[in-house]
């Protein structure tokens, strides 16, 4: 089987995993049925792993236990977890490859030190109130340059709550998804069915329009 990262762009992810404290584990949730990017997710998380000791990874059908644990529907999806096996609602719908490749990366090295938010202390304050369940899907696509900073944004106000959960949502493997909420241009945002926006918008306004969701 051809490798997936080419050996200049391996060298640049050990650079980036230098940066690791602790161990990883990412649950990769699969399907035999209608995943054409199932093997290749696998694959991928089987190479990061090589590459980084401290890189682990499970896999488990959509219709295990492990599944209706995490609250996971579609596949391929990736959670991932702190050393101390925490969940910060983290989530990666479909492949993260292309510009989001990046984005896999940081939240990686991010949870290898706790998955602390990287956010304004004013931003913390606000999502820390949130008391009800906030969900918020960032659609992408591989291409797009500037979807990385909306995911990472929403990854990152997730980190701050357990009750908010955010996913990368690659808009071509989840056609149905797409259609359903009307995506034409991305990066698009839907948090909680009620609010929606397009483009990457600075922490900010991101955050204050999370809050007119709850």
């Amino acid at each position: 089987m051809a490798k997936l990262l080419p050996d200049n762009v391996t060298k640049q992810v050990k650079e980036i995993f230098s940066n690791m404290e602790g161990s990883v584990k990412a649950l990769l949730f699969k399907s035999e049925k209608n995943c054409d990017y199932c093997s290749t997710a696998e694959q991928m998380l089987q190479e990061l792993s090589e590459l980084e000791a401290k890189i682990g990874y499970e896999v488990h059908e959509l219709d295990s236990e492990m599944a209706h644990k995490y609250s996971v529907e579609l596949a391929p999806s990736i959670v991932l977890l702190t050393p101390d096996g925490d969940d910060k609602g983290v989530r990666f719908l479909g492949i993260p490859a292309g510009h989001e490749f990046g984005s896999l990366l940081q939240d990686i090295v991010s949870f290898s030190k706790g998955a602390i938010p990287e956010l304004s202390e004013e931003s913390i304050k606000k999502i820390e109130k949130i008391n009800s369940p906030v969900d918020i899907k960032v659609f992408v696509t591989t291409t797009c340059p500037y979807c990385p900073k909306a995911v990472l944004t929403a990854h990152n106000i997730a980190m701050v709550n357990n009750n908010v959960t955010a996913y990368m949502v690659e808009a071509n493997e989840f056609r149905d998804l797409s259609k359903k909420y009307g995506v034409s241009s991305v990066p698009q945002i839907v948090i909680n069915d009620k609010v929606t926006f397009v483009g990457a918008y600075p922490e900010g306004q991101f955050v204050d329009q999370v809050m007119k969701a709850v």
